[in-house]
């Protein structure tokens, strides 16, 4: 609470105050604009909107800034990246800085740990950072093909790039040349992070791990238990358990612990389904402190799981379209979810005039927090 008052009085990292003029954009003319939450067939869940210009093609990614829990990134199909600010309090958003370097379509980003740069890698083959302080960009990598996937480790001050050439590249940045390059078995598909390990569902349904204290040599490397193709994943430490959540486009997930110790708690379930009909889960987003996970679907739906006990938390209304991404923020208490078409039934779907929809929910403790298992200590009464 104290950086967000912060934030909104004085602006952080180059960033007006919320509400002030923010600076014009440096490659295209979208100017800073107010939204509200108001509910409607797009919105059925009465979350807050993400004000325009909105992205004209689908939403690739969601990025939340590590040092304010209200400031977030998107980036899309349009080649953009678009940068939002929100006010939970008064259901309010402001769209920021708007960047356009990408010469092909944006798949991926993600934020340095000082929360000046933003990270973002596409279609072009190249990532570029981008200074929020100065709107400008420049290419700090390069691959073979599309980077898929990329992600920030704080601690020595690299990048990863997960690429559909088969390879991880390590980046310092400030280097034309990645330090270390890494052969998959397949393409990227996803890659996440937390502190210690860094996961990649590769094709072939293969997930490789590395543990960043010793980042050339793989941690862990197996098959998913789940029968199709691997769409995301995240990674987990609880109570010194480390593990992953697989999310495939049959509309299921795995939980899938990495140690042996560990291996009889491993199991999998029905997530995005309605009655004969499966969707896609598009991706896995762990709560930064609770141990709980949302996932979002080409249902258009999202819900909130705690893998401990077993039992969904919080079962969102479905939206009209497939939500592409969703995320938590840095403390847990928003989560933000894009409506977009996803392409899961072909080009004979495409609706050219759908819009596309960002939207931020306010999360209630009750739809994050473990809930104690049925006669255990911790539900009874003192």
């Amino acid at each position: 609470r104290e950086r967000q008052g912060a934030m909104f009085g004085t602006g952080l990292a180059g960033f007006p105050a919320f509400g002030a003029p923010a600076a014009a954009p440096a490659a295209t003319g979208a100017m800073p604009a107010l939204g509200v939450a108001v509910g409607g067939q797009q919105n059925p869940n009465f979350d807050i909107e993400m004000c325009g210009p909105l992205p004209t093609d689908s939403v690739s990614s969601i990025a939340w800034c590590p040092r304010s829990p209200t400031i977030f990134v998107a980036s899309s199909w349009d080649k953009q990246l678009r940068c939002w600010e929100v006010a939970p309090q008064t259901k309010q958003s402001a769209l920021k800085l708007t960047n356009a370097s990408h010469e092909a379509p944006v798949l991926c980003s993600c934020w340095a740990d000082d929360g000046s740069r933003v990270f973002s890698g596409g279609c072009d083959n190249k990532a570029r950072m981008w200074s929020l302080q100065t709107n400008q960009s420049v290419q700090v990598a390069q691959h073979d093909a599309p980077i898929r996937s990329l992600v920030w480790v704080p601690q020595h001050q690299l990048l990863l790039t997960g690429s559909w050439d088969k390879t991880i590249k390590y980046w310092d940045t400030r280097q034309a040349t990645p330090s270390h390059t890494m052969t998959l078995p397949d393409r990227c598909f996803y890659m996440d992070a937390n502190s210690i390990l860094v996961s990649v569902a590769a094709g072939s349904k293969t997930v490789i791990t590395y543990d960043l204290r010793n980042p050339a040599a793989e941690y862990r490397r197996f098959e998913s238990t789940l029968r199709h193709q691997t769409r995301c994943l995240g990674v987990f430490t609880v109570n010194n358990r480390p593990g992953v959540c697989i999310g495939s486009i049959e509309g299921r997930c795995a939980i899938s612990y990495f140690e042996d110790k560990d291996r009889s708690d491993c199991f999998s379930f029905k997530c995005h389904r309605e009655n004969n009909l499966t969707y896609a889960v598009n991706e896995v987003s762990f709560h930064p402190s609770m141990g709980t996970f949302a996932t979002c679907g080409s249902d258009g739906s999202y819900n909130f799981w705690d893998k401990d006990n077993r039992q969904k938390l919080k079962s969102a209304v479905k939206c009209p379209s497939p939500i592409t991404c969703g995320k938590f923020n840095s403390d847990g208490t928003l989560y933000a979810y894009a409506q977009s078409y996803d392409w899961s039934k072909g080009s004979e779907y495409y609706n050219p005039q759908q819009q596309n929809h960002i939207m931020v929910h306010v999360c209630a403790e009750n739809e994050v927090k473990p809930k104690p298992k049925s006669g255990s200590q911790s539900s009874k009464k003192p």
